[in-house]
């Protein structure tokens, strides 16, 4: 999994029959301290996740799987609203 920010909707009336039903946010991949890394693209959100919001994502076949669609062309899907995070930088420190 990988983190994001998701920045905006997509709206698609006409789309492949297995995204049919299925909400797609945009969204900006961001590393741990929110700074953008990469360029936005669009996911499928299962889990209620909203414009703002500090997410987990997953890619291929696991996003496929994580949708219930395993034969649909999703390649992203939302799997996690972040609520907050612990990082231990003293695990990386020489003075060991």
């Amino acid at each position: 999994m990988k983190t994001a920010i998701v920045i905006g909707t997509i709206v698609a009336t006409r789309k492949e029959e297995g995204l049919v039903g299925s909400k797609l946010l945009l969204t900006q991949p961001v590393n741990m301290s929110k700074e953008p890394i990469g360029e936005p693209f669009i996911a499928v959100d299962t889990v209620g996740a909203g414009i703002g919001e500090f997410v987990m994502y997953s890619t291929g076949t696991a996003s496929r799987n994580a949708a219930n669609k395993p034969k649909s062309s999703i390649d992203a899907a939302i799997v996690g609203i972040i609520d907050g995070y612990d990082i231990r930088t003293d695990l990386f420190d020489d003075k060991k």
